[in-house]
């Protein structure tokens, strides 16, 4: 089940995160007041305002493997520019908007309904202890029009895995920086790609050195056997942590709802608002068959 749960992933988290690269989403936080010459500033108002108004440190945690300065610059002073329930309209109006341009009348489909519906099943099934924003998601209400139902059902479910990836990276040892300099060292994404985050080079250095020191990554600042060895640990545990919504679903659910999703899928990727290397390591694939 924890293969599904890794499958599932890439076919929804597009679904999902398309919300922090739409022209829609950036026009929406800008009415608010948001900056939006940079996409970070809307991106921790969407992805936090579930949680309330809550400070730098709550925001880093949730936030894992951004740089608590970085996280600091944006939060709480977000909550200064508009409340969390403000954004949190201001998102589902986003998220409306968006898909209302890319799926146009597919809007209306039994299909989309239906994917909604499975969608929906497997994200109400999640175990919320010790997964903060997942839970934060769960007790937002949830959308009567099925494109919402479903892009919040995805919500759900990245952000269940994602707290369980945090643990997963905290039981192999790996500190915020470190999470992102062990998965460079893997190829996962080019170094250069991890600047966003906002840690410094010394910060980056200094954690390529502890990395080095427990015999993780070479002089060169590639995995050793060991480092391939720990992150594959720490990808085994991220999808069976996240397989228990899979498991309610079941196999044929799961693949009926990925087939479902195809069609949103296809226009959410031939729209290149999505980055085309991302960091967390997902392809930009297609929904089967």
């Amino acid at each position: 089940m924890s293969k599904l749960a890794r499958s599932m992933w890439h076919q929804l988290e597009p679904i999902h995160a398309i919300v922090y690269f739409s022209p829609e989403a950036f026009e929406e936080a800008a009415a608010l007041g948001y900056d939006v010459e940079s996409r970070w500033p809307a991106y921790f108002a969407y992805r936090l305002a579930p949680l309330g108004a809550v400070g730098a440190r709550s925001a880093a945690s949730a936030c894992y493997s951004f740089s608590p300065g970085m996280v600091a610059e944006h939060v709480p002073a977000a909550w200064e520019t508009a409340s969390p329930a403000d954004v949190l309209r201001a998102r589902l109006t986003a998220v409306d908007r968006t898909y209302r341009t890319l799926l146009g009348d597919a809007l209306d489909g039994a299909e989309l309904a239906e994917a909604a519906e499975l969608a929906g099943r497997a994200a109400r099934s999640v175990t919320a202890a010790g997964r903060p924003l997942a839970a934060a998601n769960l007790d937002l209400p949830w959308p009567d029009e099925p494109h919402l139902a479903l892009w919040h059902a995805a919500t759900v479910l990245r952000e269940h895995r994602g707290d369980g990836h945090l643990a997963a990276l905290l039981a192999a040892g790996l500190d915020p920086c470190e999470s992102l300099v062990s998965f460079a060292a893997i190829g996962a994404a080019p170094v250069e790609n991890f600047a966003g985050r906002g840690w410094s080079a010394e910060e980056w250095a200094a954690a390529r050195d502890r990395l080095a020191a427990r015999g993780l990554v070479d002089d060169a600042g590639l995995a050793t056997a060991r480092g391939r060895e720990l992150r594959d640990q720490v990808e085994r545990m991220t999808d069976e942590l996240a397989a228990g919504p899979w498991r309610e679903l079941g196999e044929e659910g799961a693949m009926r709802l990925a087939k479902l999703i195809g069609p949103v899928l296809g226009p959410v990727f031939g729209s290149g608002l999505l980055p085309m290397t991302s960091t967390l390591g997902i392809a930009t694939v297609k929904a089967p068959d």
